[in-house]
């Protein structure tokens, strides 16, 4: 069971206050794969959970089960707290509590709070709420009846307080916010608050039921996923990703049951499907229009995408976000070893991301096309950036021979990206791999140079303004300050690029930017949008005017892009050179040059490659912008 404590109320309250408990809690949390707790983490437990364990056993629920820091499969979220009882008709009772330290806030929109401290956060209810619907969509029909109940606990809370929170619609009415006062209620009052009223004590049995629970997607979970996703137009299907599509789905009709669990047809062997191709190529759209397919012709499979770009997997989240229950069909990619046991389809883009962690395929990729019956995986060689990456299709394939299971591949070469420039991307393969050649214009993609950093926002912003998407990145050649002071409301200006005078009348200039945002940046007054996550830079509002990076952008695109190359990569007379000081990415900035190269080189070819329809670049090294100078005119655009 993924959590840090579980146990009967009575017994963990005895316990809660004693520091050796709280190391077994962060030695637990860290085992179920939630990571290493940090300090403002225990320092939660510390302050909420006694509360809550003394109100619970003053209510006379001491022997109710009690999960602290539940996690859900696919560690799609966390729950603060979940309580465990029986109901007189026999069904399982949970309570899904929600625990908050601060104390008032300002509720701006029906998702949203701002709290004194300044920070926007989600509003608590909806929170638990959406904690509530996995347990309502994610019960197998085999299961027993649950009844799930939810309440906030605000302990820090006056009563005036905890009502500012307090929501009328239909769908969260019966969520109570509770305050430090009502935790103070008579005893008979308080079992009735907490949801917790005709609760009995699970014994032994009932609790290994449903600790037992193999939690998976509803049909009709899926049916909506899906056809959210086969409907969503920026991931319609042309050319050859349209035939990839119509062949990987012969092969599900092959080895998976159907919608009404029909045999599949197969040797039971299973399959793997490799898919690769370059920047544009259509991989997400296809891995993305696949699951819906999957999800709807095939829900019994329970059918998982995985990726390891962090921005990718927000990208999707965001979505399917009209469903609170949605959040686990795109589980982290720290549990792909657990997807494989679970899902009898899975979806996996951006594989060659997948940490190696020794010599070989991947360990979780390989318990994945063991025991996957179908496993689909969408990769790019030219794409991986770090020296701990880079699974290959050969490689897939020899596991898959070594384990008789049939393998097939398929290629992507068509280009929907860059305007479907295919020329474009030829000439930034040679630019970077082969023998740079001047670009010659293409129909419909419009190739530049920009002289300067100034030149180059100032074209993001006009195309900012004209209604389209523009963004700008650069190599990972500046500091990164991911914190910032309480209430600010401007990002640090990390990234610093000198501009010689042109003229000697004029100064020389210094160039000024920030990276995008480690956490959503919001007016601390009115909870405004200042700058977006950096997961979501590239598509929310505001991301202009801040830098991305290779993490930031790969996997997506906009129709305007920016590139900044720094000094990390600079060309000498007939060849790049790595300089890998000048990287900020601690994982590569040691490596020799000549090893570095490689990953400097496949970085800035997607970088390059994000732009839909037009491609502003800028380099700081002198040299290597004269180079650019002599194969790109500056202003002029595509015939």
């Amino acid at each position: 069971m993924a959590c840090a404590a579980s146990g009967r109320v009575d017994e963990l309250a005895a316990r809660v206050e004693d520091p050796a408990f709280l190391k077994q809690c962060a030695v637990r949390y860290t085992a179920a794969g939630f990571g290493v707790p940090g300090e403002a983490e225990v320092r939660s437990w510390r302050n909420s959970w006694p509360p809550l364990l003394r109100a619970l056993v003053r209510a006379g629920l001491s022997d109710l089960w009690v999960y602290l820091e539940y996690g859900t499969p696919g560690g799609g979220r966390r729950l603060d707290a979940l309580l465990v009882g029986t109901k007189a008709d026999g069904a399982l009772g949970l309570v899904v509590v929600e625990l908050k330290q601060w104390q008032s806030c300002r509720v701006l929109d029906a998702g949203r709070v701002l709290r004194t401290d300044g920070v926007v956060t989600a509003h608590p209810v909806f929170q638990v709420a959406a904690y509530r619907s996995f347990f309502q969509h994610w019960r197998p029909a085999r299961a027993p009846r649950l009844d799930v109940r939810a309440v906030v606990v605000l302990h820090n809370a006056s009563a005036e307080e905890a009502a500012v929170l307090r929501l009328g619609a239909p769908a969260v009415a019966d969520i109570p916010v509770l305050s430090g006062a009502d935790l103070s209620a008579p005893a008979e009052d308080l079992a009735a608050l907490l949801r917790a009223g005709d609760l009995a004590a699970p014994d032994a049995a009932r609790r290994a039921v449903f600790e037992g629970i193999r939690w998976e997607p509803s049909s009709r979970l899926l049916d909506h996923v899906g056809s959210v996703l086969e409907g969503n137009s920026a991931f319609a299907l042309v050319g050859d990703q349209q035939d990839a599509f119509l062949q990987i789905r012969a092969t599900a009709a092959l080895h998976l049951p159907g919608r009404g669990g029909s045999t599949a047809p197969g040797d039971g062997t299973g399959a793997v499907i490799t898919v690769r191709g370059g920047p544009g190529s259509g991989k997400t759209a296809l891995a993305v229009r696949l699951l819906g397919h999957l999800m709807r012709h095939h829900p019994t499979t329970r059918p998982r995408f995985i990726t390891p770009s962090g921005t990718l997997r927000a990208h999707l989240l965001d979505a399917v976000s009209g469903h609170s229950a949605a959040r686990e069909l795109f589980p982290g990619i720290g549990y792909l070893r657990a997807a494989a046991r679970q899902a009898g389809a899975l979806v996996i883009d951006e594989a060659q991301r997948i940490k190696r962690g020794g010599h070989g395929l991947p360990p979780d990729l390989a318990a994945v096309i063991a025991h996957v019956p179908l496993a689909v995986v969408f990769l790019d060689e030219r794409q991986i950036i770090r020296p701990d990456e880079g699974t290959t299709v050969e490689e897939i394939q020899a596991a898959a021979g070594h384990l008789g299971r049939a393998h097939h591949h398929l290629e992507l070469t068509g280009s929907f990206r860059c305007a479907g420039s295919a020329a474009y991307t030829a000439w930034v393969d040679a630019l970077l791999y082969g023998t740079p050649r001047p670009w010659k214009g293409h129909t419909g993609y419009d190739l530049g140079l920009a002289d300067d950093p100034f030149q180059l926002q100032q074209w993001v912003e006009q195309a900012t303004a004209a209604g389209h998407t523009a963004r700008t990145t650069a190599g990972f050649c500046w500091p990164w300050t991911r914190s910032r002071p309480r209430g600010a409301t401007t990002l640090p200006l990390d990234i610093t690029i000198d501009v010689p005078s042109t003229s000697p009348a004029a100064p020389d200039r210094t160039w000024h930017a920030a990276w995008n945002a480690a956490s959503a940046l919001t007016h601390p007054d009115d909870g405004r949008p200042l700058a977006p996550h950096n997961q979501l830079w590239a598509t929310h509002t505001g991301g202009h005017q801040q830098i991305g990076c290779i993490y930031t952008a790969q996997g997506l695109e906009y129709r305007d892009a920016g590139v900044i190359i720094g000094r990390d990569l600079t060309w000498n007379n007939d060849h790049w050179e790595a300089h890998p000081h000048h990287s900020r990415d601690e994982t590569l900035r040691h490596l020799p040059p000549d090893q570095y190269l490689r990953y400097a080189l496949n970085t800035y070819r997607v970088l390059l490659t994000r732009g839909t329809h037009t491609t502003r670049i800028h380099s700081t090294h002198p040299t290597t912008q004269h180079m650019l100078h002599t194969l790109i005119h500056p202003t002029t655009p595509a015939d």
